[in-house]
């Protein structure tokens, strides 16, 4: 049985639709991840799971319970469920202690208990040194830590987490990353976790569930997601930047491309579809190259370097061809203004996605 269950959860405002016909479900001990722009669904599915607002239709269940439908909802306080919020939403009136200890005493468990509780999840967030203090007196990054240890410590059945760590400081985002999903696998809750953030849901989910418009788009691993993305929208908001205008077509040797006046065909035999095609890539499956060195196999593009910016570990190239112009990540330096050939794919690397185009004109 699924540990949480949606089924075919809507809600409208009005003559706008939030989230239309979401079916998902969330096993026992897993890390699934809500991933998508602003405004398409992710924020409205979770306050809808945590019964902050009602659907419009469909059901929510957990263990088998019913949790939500459109005609009657559980309140929050009764769903065994926990949540995070973007902003650090702990009580400055109470100390740390007082803070974690808080839903421990509204459930009227004995005094020694409270305490003792308390006491090992602070030092679980290694915040025990500080729980007499006061959340003025702490950074954000300690603040999160304490908002943390007060919705574990009570035992949710799931943790829900709303973009918990996008007020941090990248230093500590990526700590608290690590030791949300130590404590997680540590302990066994269920987590649906919401973040516009690629990277934060592809270190920290098993499953991501990426959202367009109120609607899934798809559910995967993050390998999935990342290298088999089934729409443009997904292939575009996995960091695949790239694209090219292609057309399939019949060679002596099979299926060939044919790139048009600034790009080499290639011969292409794994290529079956004939036709127009969209491909998308990411900058880091491609390199920057004399023509000369192409090799079989490879799609060369002619351009210039326009622009370059080093981000750390390698230097990332916008590369001008014809009127378009392709993101390239290499770790050599080549002057802005150079004509180069930006190539692709490099070898051992996926690919990009082909699609059918948005229009069939070419």
């Amino acid at each position: 049985m699924s540990k949480l269950a949606l089924r075919g959860i809507a809600k409208r405002y009005g003559d706008v639709a939030a989230v239309s016909g979401v079916d998902l479900e969330l096993r026992e001990g897993e890390f699934v991840s809500l991933l998508g722009p602003s405004g398409c669904g992710k924020t409205t599915t979770l306050r809808m799971i945590a019964g902050f607002i009602s659907p419009s239709a469909g059901t929510i269940e957990m263990n088998g319970q019913m949790l939500s439908s459109p005609s009657g909802a559980l309140p929050p306080e009764k769903r065994q469920m926990s949540m995070i919020f973007q902003s650090y939403a702990v009580w400055p009136n109470m100390t740390v202690a007082q803070n974690v200890a808080f839903g421990l005493e509204l459930r009227k468990l004995p005094r020694e208990e409270v305490r003792r509780r308390t006491a090992e999840m602070l030092e679980v967030v290694h915040m025990g040194h500080l729980a007499a203090r006061y959340p003025a007196e702490l950074s954000g990054g300690q603040q999160q830590r304490v908002a943390l240890a007060r919705a574990i410590v009570i035992k949710p059945q799931v943790l829900l987490l709303d973009e918990p760590l996008s007020n941090l400081d990248a230093k500590v985002r990526l700590q608290l990353r690590s030791e949300i999903k130590a404590l997680q696998s540590r302990l066994g809750f269920a987590v649906l976790h919401v973040t516009h953030d690629r990277e934060e849901a592809m270190t920290m989910a098993d499953r991501i569930v990426v959202m367009d418009q109120g609607r899934i788009a798809q559910v995967g691993s993050p390998e999935d997601v990342y290298h088999r993305p089934n729409s443009p929208f997904v292939a575009t908001f996995m960091g695949a930047d790239n694209t090219i205008a292609l057309k399939i077509g019949e060679g002596p040797s099979g299926a060939k491309v044919e790139a048009g006046p600034h790009h080499e065909a290639t011969p292409l035999p794994k290529a079956t579809a004939a036709g127009p095609v969209l491909a998308y890539f990411r900058d880091d499956v491609a390199r920057i190259e004399r023509p000369e060195h192409r090799a079989d196999g490879e799609i060369a593009l002619q351009g210039k370097v326009m622009l370059r910016s080093y981000p750390g570990g390698h230097y990332r190239y916008a590369i001008a061809v014809g009127d378009r112009e392709y993101m390239v990540r290499d770790a050599r330096l080549f002057e802005v203004g150079a004509d180069e050939s930006a190539q692709g794919t490099r070898r051992g690397s996926h690919p990009g996605r082909c699609f059918p185009p948005r229009s069939a004109a070419w």
